[in-house]
């Protein structure tokens, strides 16, 4: 007979046959859970990677008719004019009358102006020091000096250096014309455009002068001239006016310094470009325009010329290079069109992106820089469908290793949230999905579902709070399987790391959510499983998750009706030919991640009752191992054994697997047999706790099952070895079946199992204390109960495990050291105390045995 002690060690395993008369409570059913019970672990759903490159994939659940296409054509002639007006930044007082040249009946040509005489130098001092440097230096014709020129080409420079007559504001320099400006006087500037040369390279010097003024001149002198002006309260009504006049003339000379600079810097380039005919030096100068721009302050809207100059950029659209025309609509862009052109250049950008070889081009040009930008400054709702070629541009190229980090690190992900919440935003105040938006969100979503791969876009997703927001637009477009599947994308890779697995299980919305989409689109297996992945994600980290789902109406029944659909697909596919057999596949993976959600909501103390009691889920699942088709179907096999352990584990009346146990015990023979050591270790976890009923022993004993959990105990397994020993320890229970650990060495493989696993799993060593004491409850002498040797060896480590500074001198870190003092303090040494006091008791030394090292 056991002692009382005794008897409260065996009460402390879950592997025992409990007493009929005690019910267990929730708390030691959640103890004991933490040794039987386990989550399921399974892979992400694969999504294969698209042959081309288009706005909407195959799969998309879009007719051609009714989506925004893919390919196109783009022509110069595709640009408006209208848009490229600059914008003035301040409303400027009429201009005094100032004679001019009247106008020419001839074409004006927008590119050259008149040059102007000498300015008076009364005006000069009126302005700030840097201006009044570059008026000195243009009337006296130094600031674009002239060059020597080819003896062929002095008749014409004489000739277009020849003031021009007042009756014509029209003068020709070789085919090229020369225009009067219709704001100011120009500047008087010597002649740049030959007939051969084109426009002559301007020096070092003229260049630093003419970005000076573009910069405003010196900003510590203009400074300190304005402080040397002498300030009154009581100011003239002239002196006011005289005031206002030199601040128009300092507008005036921004204007003509813009004009100079137009003329020797930008139209140079131009021509260039008009002119050349090989790509790669039309490349050159496009950057080299751009360049000089954004030097000069000439991007954005508000620069004269920006209409001309749009005008010349878009008739090169039509050279059809891809290089030229990625930097030409980067330079568009910079200039900061708008309407019909933004479209347009998102356009031209997104049919470049189209090509993979162009990822390379696009990185260099840094044209990611520029559609973020798009993103980020221009309006949403005036411009969805420029943002929706913009997005699929980023789509395309967020799909590439080389963009993903600078994607992430240039704000991609912030940018993106936004985006998706103010779309969200305005479906609420609107009360309808519009049809753009719903275009737009299927990119923006593929576009983040390739940057959630980066760690960084998961914990800015977080600081962000994006899973709401995600949710509701799921809520918002679930008629829309395209958005929804790529949201289910988005969140079956973020729930596969615990931090983001935690915060959307913490939204309570989302079960409910999860469940409409699947009751939605039960035939849909894209949008199925990965949603039933999410669940399976986030019921396995969370015992929360698991009470939240089971609370929802419906839950474990969408379940099976979901498992029972797939079931009969693969039923039936399993009669297609081999070519064929993708649905089998596909139906397969659907099963094996449903067979996955119900193992985890198993786990739950108040589900898992009423699920072993459901006579649907447990015929479900015993179909499923019965079905001779599983022979390759290792993972539903292994996740539907899983599943039926965690329901075997409660010893309820209700349980339909308590009333078919025998039954249970005979289908898992079969896996015992496999070759497949998972299978083997989830049958005997099932085996570990079905072995607790007396009629179950019998039959393993019937199948000479015992000699193979101690054949088991030499896998050198931790888990196996684990599992195993459970069911040898809820067989020794019965006194008449102590006697089969002597056979095949069962003691001695125990005894190693302890000194090879015992400073690493605590546990497993106390389940091995706990069946050596059920087989020597009769001891009389311990080298008869044990052998000799094994006796000798059982004595020693135990001492040497009961010291606490041998023990737990492992080299673990702080929580893996608390877990194993918490297990050698609870667990294995009140069991191995009463072990070792009663081999002491039954045995003599003859001398010190040496002490193992460990």
């Amino acid at each position: 007979m056991l002692s009382s002690n005794d008897q409260k060690l065996e009460k402390l395993d879950s592997f025992y046959r409990p007493p009929v008369s005690k019910q267990r409570t929730s708390a030691e059913i959640i103890s004991e859970a933490r040794n039987a019970l386990r989550t399921v672990r399974t892979q992400r759903p694969f999504t294969p990677r698209e042959d081309q490159r288009k706005l909407f994939g195959p799969a998309s659940s879009r007719s051609p008719e009714n989506r925004p296409p893919s390919s196109f054509s783009l022509h110069a002639s595709s640009f408006e004019l209208s848009d490229s007006k600059p914008i003035s930044g301040t409303r400027l007082r009429p201009l005094e009358l100032k004679p001019k040249a009247p106008a020419s009946p001839g074409t004006e040509d927008a590119c050259l102006s008149f040059p102007k005489a000498p300015l008076d130098p009364a005006k000069i001092r009126k302005i700030s020091g840097a201006r009044a440097r570059f008026y000195r230096a243009a009337s006296q014709g130094m600031l674009l000096p002239e060059r020597s020129l080819p003896a062929t080409h002095s008749k014409t420079v004489e000739e277009s250096s020849k003031p021009v007559s007042e009756g014509s504001s029209t003068a020709r320099r070789d085919g090229t014309h020369l225009t009067a400006s219709s704001a100011t006087g120009q500047l008087k500037s010597p002649p740049l455009l030959t007939c051969d040369q084109g426009f002559q390279e301007t020096t070092e010097q003229e260049v630093s002068l003419l970005s000076q003024l573009r910069r405003g001149g010196e900003p510590g002198k203009r400074r300190a001239r304005a402080s040397s002006c002498p300030s009154s309260s009581d100011l003239s009504r002239k002196e006011t006016r005289a005031a206002s006049r030199a601040s128009l003339q300092e507008r005036e000379t921004d204007i003509e310094v813009d004009e100079v600079f137009w003329k020797a810097r930008i139209v140079p380039i131009l021509h260039e470009l008009e002119n050349e005919e090989d790509i790669e030096e039309m490349c050159a100068a496009c950057t080299q325009l751009h360049r000089t721009l954004e030097e000069a302050r000439m991007l954005g809207k508000k620069f004269k010329r920006r209409t001309v100059l749009l005008k010349a950029l878009y008739k090169l659209v039509d050279a059809g290079s891809d290089p030229l025309s990625l930097k030409l609509a980067k330079l568009i862009l910079a200039l900061k069109v708008s309407g019909k052109n933004l479209l347009n250049v998102c356009k031209l950008i997104f049919k470049i992106s189209r090509s993979e070889k162009n990822d390379t081009l696009m990185q260099e040009d840094n044209i990611l820089e520029s559609l973020l930008e798009v993103l980020r400054a221009e309006e949403l709702q005036s411009n969805t469908e420029a943002f929706l070629y913009c997005m699929g541009a980023l789509k395309f190229i967020s799909g590439s290793p080389g963009f993903l980090t600078e994607m992430v690190n240039k704000g991609a992900v912030e940018i993106l949230a936004h985006l998706i919440k103010e779309m969200t935003e305005d479906t609420e105040k609107r009360g309808v999905c519009l049809p753009d938006s719903g275009h737009l969100l299927v990119q923006t979503t593929a576009t983040l579902r390739n940057l959630v791969d980066s760690p960084l876009t998961r914990s800015k997703l977080l600081n962000i709070g994006a899973f709401p927001h995600l949710c509701t637009v799921m809520e918002q477009h679930a008629d829309d399987k395209d958005i929804c599947t790529n949201i289910a994308r988005v969140f079956s890779k973020l729930t596969s790391y615990r931090d983001c697995c935690a915060a959307l299980a913490s939204y309570s919305r989302c079960y409910a959510l999860f469940l409409s989409l699947l009751n939605k689109y039960q035939k849909n297996q894209d949008l199925v499983i990965r949603i039933v992945f999410i669940l399976g994600n986030l019921t396995a980290k969370s015992n929360q998750a698991r009470e939240l789902f089971s609370r929802e109406t419906g839950s474990v029944e969408t379940l099976l009706a979901l498992f029972q659909s797939f079931y009969h697909l693969k039923e039936n596919s399993t009669k297609l030919p081999l070519s064929e057999a993708r649905p089998q596949a596909e139906a397969e993976d659907v099963l094996v991640k449903l067979t996955r959600v119900l193992a985890n909501i198993a786990i739950h103390p108040r589900i898992g009752p009423v699920l072993a009691a459901n006579p649907r889920v447990v015929g479900l699942l015993l179909r499923t191992l019965e079905s001779k088709s599983l022979g390759n179907c290792e993972e539903l096999v292994i996740n539907t054994t899983a599943a039926i352990n965690n329901l075997s584990f409660y010893q309820v009346k209700s349980s339909v697997l308590q009333h078919r146990k025998l039954y249970v015990a005979e289908l898992l023979l079969r896996l015992l047999v496999s070759n497949n050591m998972e299978r083997i270790l989830e049958a005997v976890r099932v085996f570990g706790n079905l072995s607790q009923d007396h009629d179950v022993c019998n039959f393993l004993m019937q199948k000479n099952v015992h000699k193979f959990m101690i054949a088991l105990l030499e896998a050198k397994h931790q888990d196996i070895c684990f599992s195993a020993c459970g069911v040898l320890l809820n067989l020794t229970v019965d006194k008449e079946k102590r006697a089969i650990l002597k056979e095949g060495g069962g003691i001695k493989k125990l005894v190693d199992c302890l000194r090879d696993f015992g400073p690493s799993d605590w546990q497993l060593a106390c389940l091995v204390c706990k069946t050596l004491w059920n087989f020597s409850e009769n001891i009389t002498n311990a080298s008869e109960c044990f052998g000799e040797d094994v006796a000798n060896t059982l004595l020693i480590l135990l001492s040497t495990f009961l010291d606490e500074e041998l023990a737990l001198n492992g080299s673990f870190d702080q929580d893996l050291e608390s877990y194993h003092r918490l297990h050698w303090e609870t667990e294995f040494k009140p069991v191995a105390q009463q072990l070792l006091k009663r081999i002491q008791s039954h045995h003599s030394l003859l001398e010190p045995l040496p002490v193992p090292s460990f």
